[in-house]
């Protein structure tokens, strides 16, 4: 490896000091020696108050497990525990009522309602992927996937099939007519679409001759071609934009009687660039990776080129939409999602750059000047691919707990607009609502931040994850199945939502929901999803830009502006059922329930951490226990290793049960992976595979990890793995 670079008092190692001075400065009019003494005096001035902040979440977790400890042979009092919560600070004030002031926010974040991607930074295939996916084909969506049933005549087959294809139009024509109306006719019987009145007007042809009008003449916005050529119409729905796509020489146009051949929508209209759970970037050569994809996706540049079906492609970022509106003039629309990036949280650390004194610094101040510095590119641009029109960048922030991180957050955003130049608040802040210390101060939390926040989103999985650490010597859990029916989750999502309403995030910003965890489960996703835009959430995660264009049926059926206007008013959530952990309490498990779950869990995290230290694989589909595909990422790691942390703790399991549940599922693994290139087996040598030692770690010290999280005994395994292959 190489070595570092001398940088204002730091130590920087090559490799980074390279990309920076060679392609993130260059073009943002930040000169070199200000950019390094500026994260000089960033890192001596709030390092201190970040180990200071972790230092108090060490400090009231063991206040709470003593109090855990000392009350756990009586009855759980919530009273008791909350007033006990309060005198020791964790539980703050939540102050005067305010609203958030955050200004010149794209309307993909602050007033539209849409489905929001999260992909791997390090991925540069899947981040434009990601990036692209702001439009897609619903007729694509449903034919490829289980959203039509897969089974008898309306199986996909190896060639086209035309009854699931006649299926798929039916199932577009009755989108249609829900999200466009006609006015005395159905989409579903339409033989022609024609322009009348210069363009200004759209008339539909039935089948019996007969014309129908839209319902809603302003819901057709543009259009672009000739008729009876190749050409399309848009229309927009609750925001949402619809293109209808025609060309009867096309395979499926050729089949419709309009000549219709695909129904475009309007899908992913955010994306965040993920440099924390979904990656596995452990040292300044993989930093650099992640850097290099969000300066390329800032600048408009990035490529990736791939062989696919024997051919050779390349992937970039795509041109705009352009239309002619009902008066004739041009009008163009955003053919990419809003790129956010996700930066690591306050814990974490980095030797990617060594202070003053030799220590690794915290690696959240690195990604916020690095970050920040490269969509500078992107704010200095007067044309070509933009990322936001309205001059502002965007930084979702995780993993904090209460109000003074929030604030550290804000005061280091500040700093690093600083040293860059940039005007205060352009930098915007997405806050994760994902651990418990900040679920219930929630609105100090957003008060810290009122000035640049433009998210909040619910995270169910590490909120469990550190719902079942804090919760660690108060008895055993319930299994991780049942976390979802106990009573602080309910609260959880609806208190999140209403204190945003509170907040004036309506109109203002996103009040999200999280991840569709099952990605080739597209009909039971279809099924279920829309309880999310119900809630009042405006945009929820989704895990490929397939599942985007469904999840987006969602907000053409619910209206959430209107939805949330409803919730507005609704009694606030109740604080004592959200500080109630969620206990086994007197219900005993049977030995084989007991067994199931410990191999469910043991399973899980071998399946994720095995790619994660072998291979830097940060998320991906892993076959759970059923065989089943489960998107996995650091945060489905932390329940499942703080679960059985839990309940060896409590005696509900032995070490040697789990030891041994570890080695049967290590067999079942290696055999879900015996296809996977370069894939080493763990269960031909367990005491010489890092995976395997890392995923027993995860639970055998799980009571001892800060917060629960994963990231240090998987960082430090990575960087074993990555030394062993280096050395060979």
């Amino acid at each position: 490896m190489r070595g570092f670079v001398a940088r204002s008092g730091l130590q920087v190692a090559e490799s980074l000091a390279d990309f920076l001075e060679a392609e993130a400065l260059p073009g943002t009019g930040v000169p070199a020696d200000g950019f390094w003494q500026g994260l000089a005096d960033i890192l001596a001035d709030l390092a201190p108050v970040n180990r200071q902040l972790l230092d108090d979440r060490a400090r009231l977790q063991q206040e709470i497990d003593t109090w855990h400890k000392s009350h756990r042979d009586s009855d759980f009092d919530v009273a008791a525990y909350r007033q006990f919560l309060t005198e020791i600070g964790y539980l703050e004030p939540a102050g005067d009522d305010f609203e958030i002031a955050t200004a010149n926010v794209d309307p993909e974040i602050a007033t539209l309602a849409g489905p929001q991607l999260v992909v791997p930074l390090s991925n540069a295939r899947f981040a434009l992927n990601a990036a692209n996916a702001r439009w897609g084909s619903l007729y694509d969506a449903l034919y490829g996937t289980d959203a039509v049933s897969q089974d008898g005549a309306l199986a996909p087959g190896k060639a086209y099939n035309p009854e699931r294809g006649a299926e798929v139009v039916a199932r577009g024509a009755a989108f249609l007519d829900e999200a466009v109306p006609l006015a005395g006719g159905s989409h579903g019987n339409a033989t022609g679409y024609t322009l009348v009145d210069n363009n200004a007007r759209l008339e539909v042809t039935m089948a019996d001759g007969s014309t129908a009008q839209l319902s809603n003449r302003a819901q057709f916005v543009g259009h672009n071609g000739d008729a009876g050529d190749k050409h399309s119409l848009l229309f927009v729905h609750h925001g949402l934009h619809i293109e209808l796509q025609f060309d009867p020489a096309h395979p499926i146009g050729s089949l419709s009687p309009s000549g219709l051949k695909d129904i475009v929508l309007e899908a992913a209209l955010s994306t965040i660039q993920d440099c924390e759970d979904s990656v596995a970037a452990v040292d300044a050569q993989d930093k650099v990776v992640v850097y290099r994809n969000w300066l390329g996706l800032m600048k408009g540049d990035l490529e990736e080129i791939f062989e696919k079906g024997g051919k050779s492609l390349t992937r970039r970022l795509s041109a705009d939409k352009t239309f002619n509106n009902p008066a004739g003039r041009p009008l163009t629309l955003p053919a990419r999602s809003v790129q956010l990036v996700r930066n690591v949280g306050h814990l974490m650390t980095t030797d990617a750059v060594l202070d003053s004194n030799g220590d690794e610094v915290p690696e959240g101040f690195l990604d916020a000047l690095v970050t920040t510095l490269c969509a500078m590119h992107d704010l200095k641009k007067v044309d070509g691919v933009r990322n936001s029109r309205t001059g502002s960048i965007y930084v979702v922030k995780p993993k904090m707990h209460g109000a003074a991180e929030a604030a550290l957050a804000n005061d280091l955003f500040a700093r690093v607009e600083d040293v860059l130049g940039l005007a205060r608040h352009t930098v915007k802040i997405g806050l994760m609502d994902e651990e418990r210390r900040t679920s219930i101060n929630l609105k100090g939390c957003i008060r810290a931040l009122k000035d640049r926040l433009v998210f909040i989103n619910t995270g169910f999985l590490d909120r469990t994850g550190d719902e079942i650490h804090t919760c660690m010597h108060a008895g055993p859990v319930m299994p991780k199945s049942e976390m979802k029916q106990s009573t602080w989750f309910p609260v959880y999502e609806d208190n999140n939502v209403d204190v945003g309403l509170a907040a004036g995030m309506a109109g203002r910003g996103q009040i999200g929901k999280g991840m569709w965890a099952k990605p080739d489960d597209m009909a039971d996703m279809l099924a279920t999803k829309q309880e999310h835009p119900n809630a009042g959430a405006n945009t929820a995660w989704v895990p490929s830009p397939t599942a985007a264009v469904l999840h987006a049926l969602h907000y053409h059926d619910v209206d959430v502006a209107e939805r949330q206007a409803d919730l507005a008013s609704r009694p606030p959530a109740d604080l004592n059922a959200l500080l109630t952990p969620p206990l086994l309490g007197d219900r005993v498990l049977s030995p084989e329930d007991i067994a199931r779950e410990i191999d469910n869990n043991c399973q899980s995290i071998l399946g994720y951490v095995v790619r994660w230290v072998d291979q830097g694989v940060g998320c991906s589909k892993v076959p759970d226990i059923d065989d089943v595909a489960m998107m996995e990422d650091r945060a489905t790691l932390r329940i499942s290793a703080q679960q059985l942390a839990n309940w060896l703790l409590h005696g509900l399991c032995t070490r040697d049960q789990v030891d041994q549940s570890f080695r049967r599922m290590a067999v079942a693994v290696d055999r879900q992976n015996q296809d996977t290139p370069g894939y080493q087996p763990m269960a031909t040598d367990y005491d010489a595979s890092i995976a395997f030692e890392a995923a027993q770690a995860l639970v055998f010290d799980g009571v001892n990890q800060p917060s629960g999280y994963t990231e240090p005994i998987l960082h430090q395994r990575r960087r074993a793995a990555k030394d062993r292959v280096a050395a060979q």
